[in-house]
């Protein structure tokens, strides 16, 4: 046994929501609310926290309104009254216009971001490029880690973040694994020491609603491609 005292990060991807209408035209994707599935996921991923007894230090959301709004959902289940805080730094990957991506490079801009080993270079949806996320996650991450006023800490954020959270964690290198799938709702457990290389993995993607995980085989990015392929008719 080590001396070492550990402190728990809680990472979690917000509820489900819906970016595109039934005709494939998307919706403004900083202002998207949960859909009810993801209503569900964040109740129940509460009701997981509220189970366990689990009092949260602090709470840290990146201030989109769908992941203040799972929060929200998770701290009524806990029934512990904080005040989020919101660091706009941990926002999504920020995608371009996605009217200028042509018909044969939609597959690519969707899910090219998250596929294997990927270089800095790769744009999400002809916009913020893999290494600019990094480079606004990792001080966050850093920061955090620096503060020692906190034991058990929920972190609410996007799917791509997490990846970029994960992959530090699990390499603790500067690095980025697409394929670490994270569905809505889900959540990880990170333990982290004083030492920068001290990260301990010990769960991820965990999703209450769907323990097995067995209503799809696709990823987030594959749906949402064929969702918008119905505005190009293709």
């Amino acid at each position: 046994m080590t001396s070492q005292k550990r402190r728990r990060i809680y990472l979690m991807r917000h509820g489900s929501v819906t970016y595109f209408d039934d005709n494939g035209r998307p919706f403004e994707p900083g202002l998207v609310p949960l859909n009810e599935l993801g209503r569900e996921q964040a109740s129940a991923a509460g009701q997981v926290f509220a189970q366990e007894g689990l009092y949260f230090d602090r709470v840290i959301v990146s201030g989109l309104p769908r992941t203040v709004e799972t929060a929200t959902r998770v701290l009524a289940e806990t029934g512990q009254e904080i005040a989020l805080e919101h660091w706009p730094d941990l926002e999504e990957l920020r995608g371009g216009k996605l009217s200028a991506i042509p018909d044969e490079s939609l597959k690519e801009a969707f899910v090219g971001a998250f596929d294997g080993l990927v270089p800095e270079h790769k744009q999400f949806l002809g916009g913020e490029t893999i290494g600019q996320l990094m480079d606004r996650v990792h001080p966050c991450i850093d920061r955090l880690r620096a503060d020692t006023s906190w034991d058990t800490v929920l972190l609410v954020l996007h799917g791509g973040v997490n990846r970029a959270i994960l992959s530090y964690a699990l390499t603790n290198q500067r690095l980025f694994l697409g394929n670490l799938a994270q569905t809505a709702g889900c959540i990880n457990a990170i333990d982290v020491g004083s030492h920068h290389a001290d990260w301990v993995v010990r769960i991820i993607n965990y999703s209450p609603l769907s323990e097995l995980q067995g209503d799809t085989r696709h990823t987030t990015m594959e749906i949402l491609l064929e969702q918008y392929k119905r505005s190009r008719g293709i």
